[in-house]
């Protein structure tokens, strides 16, 4: 009976250091779905977040444009008034040049203001920026959604294992469990993006 007694203490032993491990590796695994959670999460703030900037900078680039269409118009009817009355008043003549003038500078102003970014130039570019940072957070919120189904799914898997102790549950667990943490990975890095199907 010594003997029997004895294997049975030896395979509890090992069936325990088993467990114990698993249980470090669900660990791991949780971990894993934690920082794939705040990518995630991260990734769609962003994506909103850059999407409402670009909307609010095309709606001013638009308002601009508008304005210095105006402005266009404006310089085209006095520019026409002037050459349609030849025996316009000095005086009038004098004060439809100098609004003309204002105009064009007002005009050149609307086109680029380096100093305040808020040219139609300048909204241009950073209109284009956050529509690819926004597009860039698409791109990787799936990553984080897919690795945080294939690592839960490797917990619930190798969470089983403990109770079957069979090993092709950890096994497959394990295989899941790196696709999530690559996939998670890629949702950081973006080191493959799938090709667009047209």
């Amino acid at each position: 009976m010594a003997f029997k007694d004895l294997a049975e203490a030896i395979e509890d032993t090992g069936k325990k250091h088993r467990d114990r491990m698993i249980a470090v590796y669900i660990g791991v695994l949780a971990v894993l779905l934690a920082i794939s959670g705040v990518g995630g999460g991260n990734a769609t703030k962003d994506a909103t977040a850059r999407n409402i900037e670009a909307s609010n900078t095309w709606a001013f680039f638009q308002a601009k444009n508008i304005r210095r269409h105006q402005l266009r118009l404006q310089i085209a009817e006095f520019e026409a008034l002037l050459a349609s009355q030849p025996a316009l008043p000095e005086a009038a003549r004098a004060m439809i040049e100098e609004n003309i003038a204002k105009y064009r500078k007002d005009e050149v102003r609307l086109g680029s203001e380096p100093d305040t970014g808020e040219g139609l130039k300048e909204l241009l570019v950073k209109g284009k920026v956050l529509e690819e940072q926004r597009n860039r957070a698409m791109l990787e919120d799936p990553f984080f959604d897919y690795g945080q189904a294939l690592l839960q799914i490797a917990i619930v898997l190798a969470s089983v294992a403990i109770i079957t102790g069979g090993t092709s549950l950890l096994v497959l667990s394990g295989a899941l469990a790196a696709l999530g943490a690559a996939a998670t990975l890629n949702g950081y890095l973006l080191f493959w993006v799938p090709p667009l199907g047209g």
